[in-house]
Parts: structure tokens; C-alpha cells; sequence
């Protein structure tokens, strides 16, 4: 009488079966490289239109081709660049954030005057001063030098420089610091503002988020201007730390190659 014949038990893979609902790394991967993609597709996109319309606009209210009549015409006009150029500096930043988190950036890191650097990041600042005063503080008169790159020094001192001044109370005062120790550059930038939640930190300085807290509901944007200030100064070899208590200001401690 013939056997019945024996079934074989499968043999056990080697790479366990991805759990329902769940997204292999090599998926997550995927979608990452496809949103950046997408991101960057239509920030390039985003570009052009853009500047025509804050070229367009800004020949308006001038008048170049003459009169517009109406007062209000060229008040529009100026509404229309001012629109135009806060959504070109979103565009900016969020093809910033694309080139850092590929390792595209193209810095170069030489000795840079840091009084220079704060001079400048402060002449680009794009928020109101409402008498709010920046006091330098150091051993010296001068700031010491840093190894870094010129536009990449000056990109995360404006975005710390601009949460400072933008969070600090009317008539208040932004204290910066520099201290040189043991081959690193240590820059501080202290607000008197209400400051954050400690467990949101981390929160903030994660690309498209942010926590909720005075410093985010207070400002415009996509949260982009702390990350890709983190991300600056990792790619220039040194690093940023954010820290607050309860009731007082935020301060950002940048640290940087020394000269």
C-alpha cells in the first residue's frame, strides 16, 4: 500500500519577513530619497517665478516706467516683493537643508574674522531690532578667529542671531560670547526671552518640525533655520547645543575650529 507522502516544513529564511504595517530600511531609504527629490524639484521650480515676480514687482514701486497713480499701488507693490522674497528665502533654505542631509555641501573651511562674520550676519538680519542692543562679551576686544566657511559662518550665526533678537522682550539685550579652549571656538548667543521646553529641543533642531512652544508659534517658516545651522557647523567640524531653563532665555553654544 503506497505511504502517503510527507510534507516538507519551508525552510526558514534568512531575512525575517517585514511585520504588517511596517516599512523596511531599505523602503524608508526609498522614500527618502524620493522626497528629496521631490523637494527639490519644485524648490528649482519655485525659483524662477519667484524672481519674477519680486523683479517685476520692485520696477513697480519704483515707478521706472512712470507714474502709478494711486498711493496705494506702490504699497502693494512693495507687499507683493516683501512676500515674494520670504518665500524665495523658504525656497533657499529648504534646497540648504536637501544638500546638507546628502553630504553635498561645497565649504570651504579657512580662518575667518569672526567680528567680521557678526557684523554681517547682523547687517542681514530680518526682523525688527525694537531697541533690542547686541552686547559682545569676550577676553579681548577682538573675537577669536575660526577655521570656516564664509557664507556657512555667516548662515548660522544669522539664524541664531535672528531667534535671538526675534524672542528677546522690546529694549532688551542679546549677549554673544567667545571663548577659545583647546584648539575649539566656543560662540554663545543668549536671549532674555521666555525661552523653550527642555523636551522640546531636540524637536527643534529636526528638519520640518517644530515643537509647540513661543519660540515656533512666535515665528514664520518651515523650522528649517536651527537645523540647517546644526548641520552647518557638523559639516565644518564642529558642532551646536542648544540650552534653556524654565523662565529664562534659549542659549546656542556654537563650537567651531580654532585659527
Amino acid at each position: 500500500m503506497p505511504q502517503a507522502a510527507q510534507s516538507i516544513p519551508p525552510r526558514p529564511s534568512a531575512v525575517p519577513p517585514t511585520p504588517p504595517g511596517t516599512i523596511s530600511r531599505r523602503g524608508v531609504a526609498t522614500l527618502e530619497d524620493a522626497r528629496r527629490s521631490f523637494l527639490r524639484m519644485v524648490s528649482h521650480e519655485l525659483r524662477t517665478p519667484l524672481n519674477s515676480i519680486i523683479g517685476f514687482s520692485e520696477i513697480i514701486a519704483c515707478e521706472l516706467y512712470g507714474p502709478l497713480g494711486a498711493p496705494q499701488y506702490r504699497e502693494y507693490a512693495d507687499l507683493v516683493r516683501e512676500s515674494g522674497l520670504k518665500m524665495l528665502a523658504l525656497v533657499n533654505q529648504v534646497l540648504e537643508i536637501i544638500r546638507l542631509e546628502s553630504g553635498a555641501a561645497d565649504l570651504d573651511c579657512v580662518v575667518q574674522n569672526l567680528d567680521d562674520a557678526v557684523n554681517d550676519a547682523l547687517e542681514a538680519l530680518a526682523v525688527e531690532p525694537r531697541g533690542v542692543r547686541l552686547q559682545v562679551e569676550g577676553p579681548t576686544a577682538a573675537l577669536p578667529p575660526v577655521v570656516a566657511d564664509h557664507r556657512a559662518l555667516r548662515t548660522v550665526l544669522g539664524a541664531l542671531l535672528q531667534n535671538a533678537f526675534a524672542f528677546s522682550p522690546d529694549g532688551g539685550t542679546v549677549r554673544l560670547r567667545a571663548h577659545r579652549r583647546s584648539g575649539v571656538v566656543e560662540i554663545e548667543i543668549e536671549d532674555e526671552g521666555k525661552g523653550v521646553d527642555p523636551d522640546d529641543i531636540p524637536r527643534l533642531m529636526r528638519p520640518f518640525e517644530q515643537g509647540e512652544n513661543a519660540l515656533t508659534r512666535r515665528t514664520q517658516g518651515a523650522g528649517l533655520g536651527l537645523p540647517i545651522a546644526d548641520q552647518l557647523c557638523a559639516a565644518q567640524g564642529g558642532g551646536l547645543a542648544l540650552r534653556c531653563e524654565p523662565g529664562r532665555g534659549l542659549v546656542a553654544k556654537v563650537r567651531l575650529p580654532a585659527a
